[in-house]
């Protein structure tokens, strides 16, 4: 599911064919009936993601600030000056991976993927996020009966959403988080991304997110090629 995960980001920023409509097609594919969830959900986020990345209320990756965590050097003094103690933030380090992970995918994304696309009237996206849960239960049902499959569903997303977090967190947190100060976009995205240590483990368990810098700059480039 993780590494699913990784190549529907391929699809979703066209950078594996040459054609976009072909890469719209496979996209919906992977993160529908591999994954479960909307291509269009996935547009709406990410898209908004790259464009101001790490910008508080247009970046929808940091809207966990301020109900859990407290982010950035500007926010959180900010926070503290307001007094708004909504959580032991000075012990956030300690307790991120506990509420945050648990809290994504099994919880969050479940029920909310569904929503996003009834409302948005995404049929399409919808009969193939269906394709994945009946595939899924067709397969596991006669082995493990309800409460086995909903379990192994439930422990695939929570390991899934521990994978996902450790990546996507580790290249865009520790930098710099505030406001839209409407600066160049060049520099938006180099004040918001960071790069972690190449080798093939961190390239295989990251898809290549490891080059969060080179993949914001060129978001269409093959993730194979940010190294060069």
């Amino acid at each position: 599911q993780a590494q699913a995960g990784w190549l529907q980001h391929d699809f979703g920023h066209l950078s594996v064919f040459s054609k976009s409509r072909w890469n719209h097609w496979v996209h919906k594919f992977v993160i529908g009936h591999l994954k479960g969830a909307p291509a269009s959900w996935w547009n709406h986020l990410h898209f908004q993601h790259h464009a101001k990345p790490n910008c508080f209320r247009k970046d929808p990756d940091v809207n966990m600030h301020p109900l859990f965590f407290a982010l950035g050097k500007t926010l959180s003094v900010e926070l503290g000056v307001q007094k708004k103690k909504f959580m032991p933030y000075n012990h956030q380090h300690k307790y991120f991976f506990i509420i945050g992970p648990p809290a994504l995918v099994p919880l969050y994304f479940q029920w909310y993927v569904f929503y996003f696309a009834v409302q948005r009237k995404q049929w399409v996206d919808l009969a193939w996020m269906l394709s994945f849960y009946i595939r899924f239960f067709l397969t596991y049902l006669p082995f493990l009966g309800l409460k086995g499959t909903l379990g192994l569903h439930l422990l695939v997303r929570f390991i899934e959403s521990n994978w996902f977090v450790w990546v996507t967190q580790m290249n865009h947190i520790p930098m710099h988080i505030d406001y839209d100060k409407n600066v160049d976009w060049f520099s938006t995205q180099l004040q918001a991304t960071c790069n972690v240590h190449q080798s093939l483990f961190n390239d295989w368990f990251s898809g290549h997110l490891n080059f969060q810098i080179e993949h914001h700059l060129f978001p269409t480039m093959p993730r194979h090629n940010y190294w060069k």
